[in-house]
């Protein structure tokens, strides 16, 4: 009875919208939140939706809606759950929270598009039993890492970690781009390859190590070289793509297309001891910088050694492509905050770690140029 007196209390003091209302607020950037169970939601969400369960709302939540002034849209399936979901956002601080009355069966009921992710088999449950413990991935997280496509450019010493852990993750798909040789040399630091098959084109040698690793997750080989006429063809299937490649005129061309496709690209780059992450994605929903922000130009070669001129710690591309595997995986989910708008500074002699933030030149002849861009797949 007592639940029964504080919903009505709620329905009067509370902000109620229409389904219909709450799509056109999502259009125009509103975060939606879908507050039912996993097996709920298994049935499908509102297209683009964040999927918190009420049982994990405050602890997730600012994952999700870090700054408690931005509006907020909750629904539940009917519009009860919602209200109180509403109510207890209201009271952690967020101050512009509406309940979408009628919830799922309303936006259904009106036609309004619907995504469903698939269940995890008894297999991938054991596989990937401790992402299902934590809140900000769950089910319904592991489900979309296994639906994402996701293109990594280099074979080699960062593509080597970054390959590895998201194969582990359960990345649905892995393009691996790469027309490069194994030689003894790269064995110092490029993990994902043995001894036994120097002379192996390095993608058929990747591939042998991540299906042996992870036998579920598809690969795509490239043996290529990218350029400005293959690249977007290339990348124009993929949600993300990842620079591990070891010359400026790749990244520039990565940059660009990543750019003019509308996906995030995570950048990382060594030398002897120091390394550097960031995530670009210029007209993603935090609207950072593009590459070309932080370098407009190619610098002369003598500048830039590549690690065969210049050497490298061997252990250095584990930790820099950790991180931008890391960084990968929090895009993907769209959970904590990702590297954009910051450039992040490894020295291994010292082990210090330095954060510097990057803005969008307002001149950029590459982001600056594109617009509004529609492509926006990742994290939903």
């Amino acid at each position: 009875m007592l639940s029964q007196e504080r919903l009505s209390r709620l329905r009067e003091s509370l902000s109620r919208i229409s389904v219909e209302e709450a799509r056109r607020k999502q259009k125009a950037g509103v975060k939606l939140i879908d507050v039912r169970e996993d097996e709920e939601t298994a049935k499908g969400s509102p297209v683009g939706a964040a999927r918190i369960s009420r049982s994990f709302l405050e602890l997730q939540i600012e994952n999700v809606a870090p700054d408690a002034d931005a509006e907020l849209m909750v629904l539940c399936a009917s519009g009860a759950r919602s209200l109180f979901a509403a109510d207890d956002l209201k009271r952690l601080g967020y101050s512009s929270v509406h309940s979408v009355d009628g919830g799922f069966q309303a936006w259904e009921a009106a036609g309004l598009p619907v995504e469903k992710h698939r269940q995890l088999s008894a297999a991938e449950k054991e596989r990937y039993a401790r992402h299902l413990r934590i809140p900000e991935v769950g089910a319904g997280g592991q489900a979309r890492l296994l639906s994402k496509k996701v293109a990594l450019v280099g074979a080699g010493g960062l593509g080597s970690p970054v390959a590895l852990y998201l194969a582990a993750a359960g990345i649905g798909t892995l393009g691996l781009i790469d027309n490069d040789r194994l030689e003894r040399s790269n064995l110092q630091r490029q993990i994902l390859h043995t001894d036994d098959r120097v002379g192996e084109l390095k993608i058929s040698s990747a591939a042998k190590s991540l299906q042996a690793f992870n036998p579920d997750i598809a690969l795509n080989l490239n043996e290529t070289r990218l350029n400005e006429d293959n690249a977007q063809e290339i990348l124009g299937d993929y949600d993300m793509v990842i620079d591990g490649s070891d010359n400026l005129a790749t990244r520039y061309v990565v940059s660009d297309a990543s750019t003019q496709l509308n996906i995030p690209m995570i950048y990382g780059a060594i030398s002897r001891f120091e390394g550097q992450v960031s995530a670009f994605w210029p007209n993603g929903p935090s609207r950072g910088p593009c590459y070309r922000c932080l370098f407009p130009e190619k610098p002369p070669a003598s500048l830039t050694p590549s690690c065969a001129e210049a050497g490298v710690l061997g252990v250095l591309p584990g930790v820099i492509g950790t991180i931008m595997a890391t960084e990968a995986i929090k895009i993907l989910l769209a959970i904590g905050e990702p590297l954009i708008g910051r450039l992040l500074i490894y020295n291994a002699l010292d082990c210090s770690f330095r954060n510097l933030e990057i803005a969008a030149n307002p001149h950029c002849n590459q982001c600056q140029s594109t617009g509004d861009l529609p492509r926006l797949r990742v994290g939903s």
